[in-house]
């Protein structure tokens, strides 16, 4: 699902205590800003060349994402989103359901970072019966969403190779193989839906994961 590239397991995993919490009162977090709150106070190296936006596979690089509370949410409860500030003419953004129990973590691994994000219900249904821990799940690289970070060379590589298309993502799957679309028809084929279809379904998420919607255009 999200094991690094070339890349058995995350080395690292630090759960962030009542990072939605944090949420609530800021308004909005930058995930930048976040890993530099995390890391101010040791020695620990995160990458911030460029930040990639992790969707079950779905690739979105961005300068930078942003965390945002939303106090009435979507479909009338209480949610959180992630905003991908991304290259180029594209849209994505996502909305997670706040009344879900969510715990957030980062990740390290040898010139890799990540954010991610995990329900107890996504570790109850899909992980639980491999792993005796979200922590243990997450180290073996089994998270549905999270945001990679990347050093400047090997995000540009990504961006640069998405920006050769008229595509809002390309496709990574579990062999470590990569895809990218020529055009955003062509990569809805790929997921076989449509733009509505795709943000209105949560990326025809099942309910248990806790996404609402995800939208994922270029313009």
């Amino acid at each position: 699902m999200s094991a690094p590239e070339g890349q058995r397991a995350w080395t690292d995993v630090v759960r962030i205590p009542s990072f939605l919490e944090q949420l609530e009162e800021e308004g909005g977090v930058p995930a930048l800003d976040l890993v530099e709150q995390l890391t101010a106070d040791s020695d620990v190296e995160v990458p911030t060349g460029g930040v990639v936006y992790h969707d079950r596979g779905i690739r979105v690089p961005g300068y930078d994402v942003t965390f945002v509370h939303e106090p009435t949410g979507s479909r009338g409860r209480p949610a959180f989103s992630v905003e991908v500030d991304t290259v180029g003419p594209r849209n994505a953004w996502a909305i997670f359901d706040r009344t879900v129990s969510w715990d957030v973590y980062l990740l390290r691994t040898e010139g890799l970072a990540a954010l991610a994000w995990m329900s107890d219900e996504e570790y109850r249904i899909d992980e639980a019966d491999m792993f005796d821990s979200k922590e243990d799940a997450l180290a073996g690289g089994r998270f549905s969403f999270g945001v990679f970070l990347y050093d400047e060379n090997a995000w540009q590589e990504r961006a640069d190779r998405l920006a050769e298309t008229t595509a809002p993502a390309y496709l990574r799957s579990d062999d470590g193989s990569t895809m990218f679309a020529s055009t955003q028809s062509q990569f809805y084929q790929y997921v076989d839906s449509t733009p509505t279809e795709f943000r209105t379904s949560g990326g025809n998420a099942p309910s248990y994961l806790g996404l609402l919607e995800f939208e994922l255009t270029a313009d």
